[in-house]
């Protein structure tokens, strides 16, 4: 696969690790709101092109991460995440949403394999519509899975990255999802203009934001994630009493091809279709143009 030009820096880089040391003292500094985002399908015109350039999500782009996370015993096991855009394309409400596919990786086994749902409004920010996550086990069997759509059950959508993001604004949600799934992330602009150095390469006016859960936020933790502009999160950290201490660095970017896009769009449809056995009742997919 052909390898993107990333822009490399020669300057003396902040890793990620320094970065969060020096941001420790702030892990309760986060705001209390409680309040969900109302969706309006009129302020969605063209949803489906995302091109925030804090997430940029191009049809056959695919980011590789990878990292550690902390076990029951406090074993450090090796994680990894591998990222696609699909060029598929999912009717929520009323609203086109770009379909998205996350593998996740631990100890090099499939552990979770996840759709989820973005689109984008007028004003530029990314909203979150919901998630389709399957769990496997040791022998790579599936052993489980669970969903939450925007207006399903009480669930609501969320916006993961704003179109203009600015330190000092209020917190806001990612999303709602009870019952199961349990979701109910928020994230805060903390800093902009860092450098970030990742196997990737060093970027410069990088976006942090710190993200949390109800659950975290009582334990007093948070995720932290760095977005560089035109590429999307490059590492994602934590602080505080995070009991997983998960970490993820960008390795690679590339632009799949038409081969592998198939591969892709079938096993996403494979997923898709097992997921009606989950509940959930909503429109199928389809490839952009359809």
């Amino acid at each position: 696969m052909k390898r993107p030009n990333v822009r490399r820096i020669t300057l003396v880089a902040v890793s990620t690790a320094a970065m969060i040391a020096g941001f420790s003292t702030s892990v309760l500094a986060v705001d209390q709101r409680s309040d969900l985002l109302q969706v309006n399908a009129k302020n969605f015109s063209h949803p489906t092109v995302i091109d925030n350039k804090w997430m940029p999500l191009k049809p056959g782009t695919q980011w590789n991460y990878e990292g550690w996370t902390v076990d029951d015993e406090g074993k450090r096991i090796p994680w990894g995440v591998i990222q696609i855009a699909t060029d598929l394309v999912k009717n929520i409400n009323g609203i086109d949403t770009v379909v998205m596919w996350d593998r996740d990786y631990q100890n090099g086994r499939l552990e979770e394999s996840e759709t989820y749902f973005r689109a984008q409004d007028d004003q530029g920010n990314v909203w979150h519509f919901g998630e389709v996550k399957e769990v496997y086990d040791e022998d790579n069997k599936l052993i489980g899975a669970k969903t939450w759509m925007e207006g399903r059950l009480g669930a609501r959508a969320g916006i993961m990255i704003p179109g203009a993001p600015a330190v000092g604004t209020p917190s806001i949600s990612q999303g709602l999802a009870l019952g199961v799934y349990k979701w109910d992330d928020r994230f805060q602009v903390r800093k902009v203009g860092e450098k970030v150095t990742v196997p990737a390469g060093t970027f410069e006016n990088v976006l942090v934001v710190e993200e949390w859960s109800q659950p975290e936020l009582a334990k007093g933790a948070q995720q932290l994630k760095y977005y560089a502009p035109g590429i999307g999160y490059v590492s994602v950290g934590w602080e505080g009493h995070d009991p997983t201490k998960e970490t993820l660095e960008l390795v690679k970017m590339t632009q799949l091809d038409a081969q592998e896009m198939d591969r892709v769009r079938a096993e996403v449809l494979e997923l898709e279709n097992r997921s009606y056995l989950y509940g959930r009742e909503t429109r199928p997919l389809r490839r952009r143009g359809e």
